[in-house]
């Protein structure tokens, strides 16, 4: 666990990440951040969890087309 202070950034109030966590999270500068709630308070993540969604229907299509894209491989 790391203790991060908030700093003033502009009109704005930011957390600097430590390099440690950009690495841990193979995140640049530019890159997008989610945070999203969790039962014991947020969690920050490179991972996009609206994704999640379109995943799902992307393999459900995948597998119920798949003896068509099989064929079409050939």
């Amino acid at each position: 666990m790391s203790a991060l202070k908030l700093t003033q950034i502009g009109n704005s109030v930011g957390v600097i990440l430590p390099k440690e966590v950009l690495a841990r999270l193979k995140l640049v500068k530019g890159d997008t951040v989610y945070l999203t709630d969790a039962a014991n308070g947020v969690n920050l993540s490179a991972y996009n969890p609206d994704m999640e969604e379109q995943l799902k229907l992307g393999r459900e299509f995948m597998h119920d087309y798949r003896d068509t894209f099989h064929q079409l491989a050939k």
